[in-house]
């Protein structure tokens, strides 16, 4: 194959009218694709770009979610603004690998843009930030750095001489992200290192005269704390203050996962949710979530990147002794993802971010209001962020699923199955840049229908 760069044009074109098209279709699409073809793609001679594409779309176009739509509301999925997706385009136009900082300035643009963030939630400046593909792997930087500075304080290099003969460490937490669990076993700590502390009464908080106590009883021993902003089946916020001072008081490291919880900083009426985050040792933060950037794209902020750097350096005479960005994260090649968030920050602001931020957690309060007018369904939880829980008044798991099948099948809300306080639930997630009032009614209706049917 001979590099012919007319061929760009054309397929750029295709591609420009497929999206054009899709996007218009997301007020109507529906918000989950309940069935899709599996057949397989066909094997042969090579067909060119443009009916590669023609193909993919006959095939396969109907079967996808609207994900990136106002009534999306499974997980916590954003969408992609016009920036953030002309800024992902473009990454892929440019093909940068933001590894190090030699020869384009692409590593540049990263550091700007953690910069920039870190203002817009009210970091410190001695936070260090890096771009990676999504909170689990931000968690994964997070704890490994976490695990490198605690056993330093006890004299053991852990990037050098690994867990042998290392004490055992014990991650506390009230409510974690499955995240976590999965960081954990990937690192060697095993799932089993996680030691749950009890929550306040009615709520996925952690109750910290618990954590006090359990601290107290580890002191001395490599403890990492796990605070929740934004607990992902209510969106509830721990008390992260005084877990800093219970963590400083132990010799404890506090890492906050602020995975769309972070974004409460933007929010007047929930920013103060947020004190003492300032004082953490690490924090998560997705931007595929609320900053509504396409997938993949999130930042870990750590406050010892040479702990960091300790544990992910990539030892190599090519490379040399650089603080490049490959020496403080997991990949060595990394994709342009600081672009979306730049083109983001440049083209709404702080007050164009916070403005869908504050109204989707004003609309998730009109959803739950109008949840508990429903003969039949029952709101679990206050909605401390953006996130609903309900559940039936009466039926048991094998209900609730039929009664999401109902609902999802539709095709004009996504939402997904949850168990809160012992109950099965329902789950809906609101972090969408495009989420309007009108999408609050047109979900009411599809739950009423759903209980009907």
């Amino acid at each position: 194959m001979n590099p012919r760069f007319d061929e760009y044009s054309a397929a750029l074109a295709a591609a420009t009218q497929a999206a054009g098209e899709f996007l218009q279709t997301l007020p109507k699409r529906a918000a989950g694709a309940m069935t899709y073809p599996h057949a397989h793609a066909d094997t042969g001679a090579p067909i060119g770009a443009e009916a590669a594409l023609a193909a993919f779309r006959a095939r396969y176009e109907a079967g996808l979610s609207g994900s990136a739509g106002p009534r999306y509301w499974g997980f916590v999925t954003g969408g992609a603004t016009p920036a953030a997706l002309a800024g992902d385009w473009l990454a892929s136009v440019y093909d940068q690998n933001v590894s190090n900082d030699i020869g384009s300035v692409a590593s540049q643009v990263e550091r700007d843009t953690v910069a920039e963030l870190r203002a817009l939630f009210g970091l410190p400046g001695d936070f260090a930030g890096v771009f990676v593909s999504g909170a689990t792997q931000s968690n994964l930087v997070a704890l490994a750095t976490a695990r490198q500075s605690v056993y330093a304080r006890l004299g053991h290099d852990i990037a050098q001489q690994g867990l042998t003969a290392a004490p055992p460490l014990r991650v506390l937490a009230g409510a974690a992200h499955s995240s976590i669990l999965k960081a954990m076993a990937v690192l060697g700590l095993g799932r089993d290192a996680l030691q749950p502390v009890a929550t306040r009464p009615g709520r996925t908080a952690v109750d910290i005269e618990a954590m006090a106590g359990t601290l107290a009883a580890r002191e001395g021993r490599p403890t990492i704390v796990v605070a929740s902003a934004g607990e992902v089946n209510t969106g509830d916020f721990d008390d992260l203050a005084a877990l800093a001072d219970l963590c400083a008081r132990h010799g404890a490291w506090l890492h906050v996962d602020g995975a769309f919880g972070l974004f409460a900083a933007l929010s007047p009426e929930h920013a103060s949710r947020l004190r003492g985050v300032e004082r953490a040792d690490s924090i998560t933060v997705d931007l595929h979530k609320w900053l509504n950037v396409p997938y993949d794209s999130a930042l870990v902020f750590t406050r010892v990147p040479e702990a960091q750097r300790a544990v992910f350096r990539a030892s190599s005479a090519y490379l040399g002794d650089s603080t490049d960005p490959l020496h403080y994260t997991p990949e060595n090649s990394r994709r342009f993802r600081a672009l979306p968030a730049w083109m983001t920050l440049r083209a709404y602001g702080r007050d164009g971010i916070a403005e869908w931020v504050q109204r989707d957690c004003a609309l998730a309060r009109v959803f739950a209001d109008g949840l508990r007018g429903i003969d039949g369904i029952e709101v679990l939880s206050d909605v401390h962020l953006n996130i609903v829980c309900f559940a039936l008044r009466a039926g048991d798991a094998a209900a609730r699923d039929a009664f999401l099948e109902r609902l999802n099948q539709g095709g004009r809300v996504f939402m997904t199955p949850t168990v809160l306080f012992g109950r099965p639930g329902v789950r809906a997630a609101l972090s969408n840049w495009m989420t309007q009032a009108a999408d609050i009614d047109i979900a009411l209706a599809a739950v009423r229908d759903a209980l009907r049917d």
